[in-house]
């Protein structure tokens, strides 16, 4: 235990606490682990807190690949640099940085145009690996390999990441546990009103489930000005927590007098809503979303993540006669590099809601606590503090 919090080691393996995954739906196990120095574009991080994403739920209980075990979940956190690779010149030891499970290379010509956050060089993808080398940087007491979720793998008091996955916090800045929540959440629902839609002042926004990720796309399409904000849900206390982040209107989806959610949301907006998000992950949902958005200049965007190989079925009469567009959106269309920052200016000018998100917080020990409240919808985003500094 003594290389566990000791100083000067940079450069040199740690040993450290995980909450390890080590067969799908099974309690994370809380146990001593090894955690490699950074390589070259690489920097080690100790996490202050961490949070648990409908998406770690998944794929914790996802038996076949890309469900792999033993893995460390975890992508939602902040924490500080405790040393960095070769070639690392934008952050420091000491540095307070966000990590992110998609990538900010900088280089390539997705990542230098505006059109795009999908980064080429270093391509979003559900690897057990660091994303250069194809290599874990854990191991387990007896030299077991534990992968790596979603390039960040945040359940541990020590993670490494790469370079392009690392956001640098302004100094200035306070530390508050919240601000993790712009690893994923928070960022992917507001990004994808902000920058995926460019919801316009005045228009009429539809979001299908109010989870979270939907709650945050409600606040995205507020702080854009929109007037009306239509949340969709099959639980009506929805609609009372969603108003605090710009709901304005509620149709209960289990409950809609023998019409359809589409004829509902047509009558009541006067031909379909503008802007309508799917974020909850099913195929079925995403047509209905499609079905509710006006004809001519409607958009649909989707953010829930289905099963692998789900498939979806549209009207060829629809796609070429109604004029609107189906779109994804990965990390709400932002730029971590560039755009968390400005989410971070928007907190501290309290015109970005980020504490509101944070409903309960449990010790490291604990986080199989998290997991309960998630899956039992009694919270939005439970706060894992690690207790390491």
């Amino acid at each position: 235990m003594d290389e566990r919090l000791t100083s000067g080691s940079g450069g040199k393996p740690i040993r450290c606490r995980a909450a390890v995954c080590r067969k799908p739906g099974e309690p994370l196990v809380i146990e001593e682990i090894v955690v490699a120095p950074p390589m070259p574009r690489e920097v080690r991080i100790r996490i202050i807190s961490t949070s648990l994403c409908q998406s770690d739920i998944t794929f914790w209980k996802m038996k076949d690949f890309p469900g792999i075990f033993p893995r460390i979940l975890g992508h939602e956190a902040i924490g500080v640099v405790e040393s960095v690779g070769e070639d690392v010149n934008e952050v420091s030891e000491g540095d307070t940085v966000i990590p992110t499970f998609i990538s900010d290379c900088g280089e390539c010509v997705d990542c230098r145009s505006t059109k795009s956050n999908l980064c080429s060089k270093l391509p979003f993808k559900v690897s057990p690996f660091m994303p250069r080398y194809e290599t874990s940087r854990f191991t387990d007491l007896n030299g077991e390999v534990l992968h790596h979720f979603l390039f960040v793998s945040s359940f541990s008091e020590y993670t490494v990441v790469d370079i392009a996955h690392v956001t640098k916090m302004d100094s200035a800045i306070p530390l508050t546990k919240a601000a993790g929540l712009l690893g994923c959440g928070v960022s992917t629902g507001v990004g994808a009103a902000w920058r995926t839609a460019n919801v316009e002042p005045g228009s009429t926004v539809a979001i299908f489930g109010l989870g979270s990720i939907g709650l945050a796309v409600a606040e995205g399409a507020r702080l854009c000005g929109a007037t009306r904000i239509i949340g969709v849900d099959v639980n009506q206390d929805k609609f009372e927590i969603g108003k605090k982040f710009g709901l304005t209107d509620f149709i209960n989806a289990a409950n809609c007098e023998n019409k359809s959610v589409r004829e509902v949301m047509i009558e009541m907006t006067d031909g379909g809503a503008d802007y309508c998000f799917e974020c909850v992950g099913l195929a079925s949902l995403v047509q209905e979303a499609y079905a509710c958005c006006r004809k001519g200049w409607g958009k649909t965007i989707v953010l829930g993540v289905d099963k692998p190989g789900s498939q979806l079925s549209l009207p060829s009469y629809d796609v070429l006669h109604r004029g609107k567009t189906l779109m994804g959106s990965l990390f709400g269309g932002l730029k971590p590099k560039s755009d968390i920052p400005v989410l971070l200016n928007r907190y501290m000018n309290k015109e970005l809601q980020l504490d509101e998100f944070v409903t309960h917080e449990v010790t490291f020990e604990d986080i199989n606590k998290a997991f309960d409240l998630l899956i039992e919808g009694k919270c939005l985003r439970c706060v894992i503090c690690m207790n390491n500094q």
